[in-house]
């Protein structure tokens, strides 16, 4: 065989790869790249830039919702802004009250899977403050909750730490006491019309040592969406935050099974 026909051939074993892999990758489904984060009460959305710096590393795109608190209604409508500038489907993520905001908003033709870190998942016709009395938290039962005279609600920064961060250091959770966001009391009241994990996949992390939302609450929400859940042990309310790794492996997890 000449070389000439020895390059010819060679040339025509690799225009059929090419064009078996370009043939191939028509075929399978887009991956999902768009991650949109929601974060909970107490709290904004910097408490994100851990599992954020992850995620942007490994390729997502990603956006983090700014609630205002002010009410329920805004919380979701600040959501659905933000669904609205995804060039494709995503994946919905929330910590704490957000998985309230998100179970309303994920309905969004948009999204594509829910992801509830250590939250409040209710079903239609329910709110999280009723769910949260099937299995009381150890801040339901404090003095850590309290009430401005125009109705917003904060934890006490001398308890913060305890209830709500305390697989934090001091430092760092006096920091997000000290810029927390009110949030307006009857934001916990606001009953679902629609619950989106009825109808999408869902994730629970939940996380052992929560002293917010009792474990035992967030295992229950799991079950009976029959969510996938993890269980990062000893992890406080503020996992999304001391445990960025575990939280980003759950979110990816929901982009490549949703991609499937």
């Amino acid at each position: 065989m000449t070389n000439t026909k020895r390059g010819t051939r060679f040339l025509c074993i690799v225009l059929s790869i090419l064009t078996y892999c370009t043939l191939s990758a028509q075929s399978e489904p887009p991956r999902i790249r768009n991650i949109v984060l929601v974060h909970g009460a107490w709290a904004d959305g910097s408490g994100w830039k851990g599992v954020y710096d992850i995620l942007v590393k490994d390729g997502y795109n990603v956006s983090i919702v700014q609630e205002p608190e002010t009410s329920f209604k805004d919380d979701v409508a600040a959501t659905k802004r933000v669904l609205a500038q995804q060039d494709g489907p995503c994946i919905l993520v929330a910590h704490s009250y957000g998985g309230a905001v998100i179970t309303e908003a994920g309905t969004d033709p948009s999204v594509a899977g829910l992801v509830y870190i250590a939250a409040h998942m209710p079903d239609a016709g329910e709110n999280e403050a009723d769910d949260g009395k099937r299995f009381p938290s150890d801040l339901s039962k404090s003095t850590a909750i309290k009430k401005t005279a125009d109705g917003f609600t904060y934890l006490d920064p001398a308890q913060f730490h305890e209830y709500f961060a305390a697989d934090l250091s001091a430092e760092q959770a006096a920091f997000m006491a000290r810029s927390q966001v009110l949030n307006f009391a009857d934001n916990f009241k606001a009953v679902i019309t629609t619950a989106a994990w009825r109808s999408k996949p869902s994730w629970m992390l939940v996380a052992t040592k929560d002293r917010t939302i009792n474990p035992d609450l967030e295992r229950w929400y799991a079950e009976r969406a029959k969510s996938h859940k993890v269980e990062v042990a000893g992890a406080s309310h503020s996992v999304y935050v001391s445990h960025p790794r575990e939280v980003t492996d759950v979110i990816e997890s929901a982009a490549r099974t949703v991609s499937k």
